[in-house]
């Protein structure tokens, strides 16, 4: 199990989709996978808290820094205009589903929400994140016969899929010339 959960504490890449095959070659069930990577995220949670209140103190100290940070506020406002108006529980959730729980967490910082709720919104995210990576990564491990070609395919996916969504929406939303 210590396995797995060293898989999940990787911030980006393939952790997800390796730690969830893993589990599987060990034979735990899938709420154990969900509690093992549930765990990495609280270890995120009181890993990443410091650093942020650190930075947000030096930001405070520091002009540019905290232009900076005025910049990212701004930032979470708009991406969260995209999930309704002002930065509530839902699109904050949304955040961190769609980018990644420290981010989320950050935006929920931005939205007056302190450690627990702040974390808990952002943890929510990451876990509907997950439970889509780990069945993708099942289903196609099954459909591929290849646990390699898996991750293969959940990695690339990870990468292009937000990049195809945003220019698939930017396409949707131009504007249209009729004939007349």
């Amino acid at each position: 199990m210590w396995g797995v959960l060293s898989l999940f504490l990787i911030p980006v890449g393939g952790g997800i989709p390796a730690g969830v095959l893993l589990a599987k070659k060990l034979g735990l069930f899938w709420p154990v996978t969900a509690a093992l990577y549930f765990v990495s995220d609280v270890v995120l949670a009181f890993a990443f808290e410091p650093v942020m209140l650190g930075l947000a103190a030096v930001g405070r100290r520091i002009p540019a820094c905290a232009k900076m940070a005025e910049a990212f506020k701004a930032s979470m406002d708009k991406t969260s205009a995209h999930y309704g108006t002002g930065a509530g529980p839902f699109a904050l959730v949304m955040i961190a589903f769609g980018i990644d729980p420290m981010t989320g967490r950050g935006a929920a910082a931005a939205a007056g929400h302190g450690f627990v709720t702040g974390w808990a919104i952002a943890i929510a995210g990451d876990m509907m994140y997950f439970g889509v990576v780990m069945v993708a990564t099942l289903k196609l491990s099954a459909a591929l016969g290849s646990p390699d070609r898996a991750v293969a395919v959940v990695l690339a996916a990870m990468f292009l899929v937000p990049v195809l969504g945003r220019r698939v929406k930017k396409a949707l939303s131009a504007p249209r010339c009729q004939a007349g």
